[in-house]
């Protein structure tokens, strides 16, 4: 499989930019990638690449190669994956990235059944906020919220999540209790500002009759982590609106109440995303499949949207 390998390190170097980028997807050295390219360009007596010390950029004629071959290398190079997995066990690192929070609380607690299950596969995830490049970055999928796939992703909805007022007992008590959104601008609020934008998070709350209203709290804290509003939020800083799959372990053990039951916010789903191939590395199709399956099993979609988890 050499002419295989030549065009794995072509097209690995031309969607990463860089030969060294190229080499640590394909776990070999940059010289060896470097040499494969060559090599490729000496059979197929065309210039790929233009190469400099600082860039590396495509010729006309290798952005035209690319474009005929990478669909169907994919095709070619999952097919040979998939052959030889099948007698296999599934196996092989596991690279995902997630937010930090999220993977900890809801991702984490899975690891001990799933390596059970599939002992040999080895995670290796990163929690981080931001949605990866799962090509381009050498990853087998991803989680998050407020995706823009690009064009082969799939995304599979884990659930809806949705935004509510919280705060804790303290802070609360011997203050008179909102009855809606507008009501809020009586008390100092613990702020997110988007990390993407700079801007501070503006939510309208909406209720099961369809009712709607902005929710303008009195800025007393900004941050730009949730975890750390949250935090503010339990030493009784102010009312926060938190996304619920923060919110629900400490709705859960007391530590914040719901200001406004009834009232949120839907911020759009939470969803695992992976390359649209037709086989896809078994290590990545059992993840995705047991994540699937675990997070139906706890019934995730209605405790992050649920409004009787906990009441002020």
């Amino acid at each position: 499989m050499q002419a295989l390998s030549h065009l794995e390190c072509f097209v690995k170097s031309a969607e990463s930019g860089s030969f060294s980028a190229a080499a640590r997807l394909l776990a070999i050295t940059p010289a060896a990638v470097s040499k494969n390219v060559a090599r490729l360009e000496a059979a197929l007596g065309v210039r790929l690449f233009q190469r400099s010390t600082r860039k590396l950029s495509l010729t006309e004629g290798g952005e035209h190669f690319l474009h005929q071959i990478s669909a169907a290398l994919t095709t070619l190079a999952d097919a040979v994956h998939h052959v030889s997995e099948q007698d296999r066990q599934p196996a092989g690192t596991l690279r995902v990235s997630m937010g930090q929070a999220f993977g900890r609380a809801y991702m984490v607690p899975l690891l001990d059944a799933f390596l059970r299950r599939y002992p040999a596969i080895v995670p290796d995830w990163r929690f981080e906020n931001r949605q990866v490049d799962l090509i381009g970055e050498g990853f087998d999928a991803g989680i998050g919220g407020g995706l823009d796939l690009k064009p082969g992703m799939v995304a599979r909805e884990l659930g809806r999540i949705h935004i509510v007022a919280v705060a804790s007992a303290s802070y609360m008590a011997g203050k008179r209790k909102p009855r809606s959104p507008s009501d809020l601008s009586a008390f100092d609020g613990i702020m997110r500002r988007a990390s993407h934008t700079g801007r501070i998070n503006q939510y309208s709350l909406r209720n099961a009759a369809g009712d709607a209203a902005a929710a303008d709290l009195r800025p007393r804290v900004i941050f730009d982590d949730p975890e750390a509003i949250c935090q503010a939020a339990m030493m009784g800083l102010g009312v926060a609106l938190l996304p619920m799959p923060f919110a629900v372990p400490w709705l859960q053990n007391g530590a914040l109440v719901r200001v406004l039951p009834g009232w949120s916010a839907d911020a759009g789903p939470v969803s695992l995303y992976y390359p649209a191939k037709k086989l896809l590395p078994a290590r990545t199709r059992v993840f995705v499949d047991f994540v699937i399956e675990q997070f139906r099993e706890r019934d995730f979609a209605r405790l992050i949207q649920s409004d009787k988890v906990a009441r002020a």
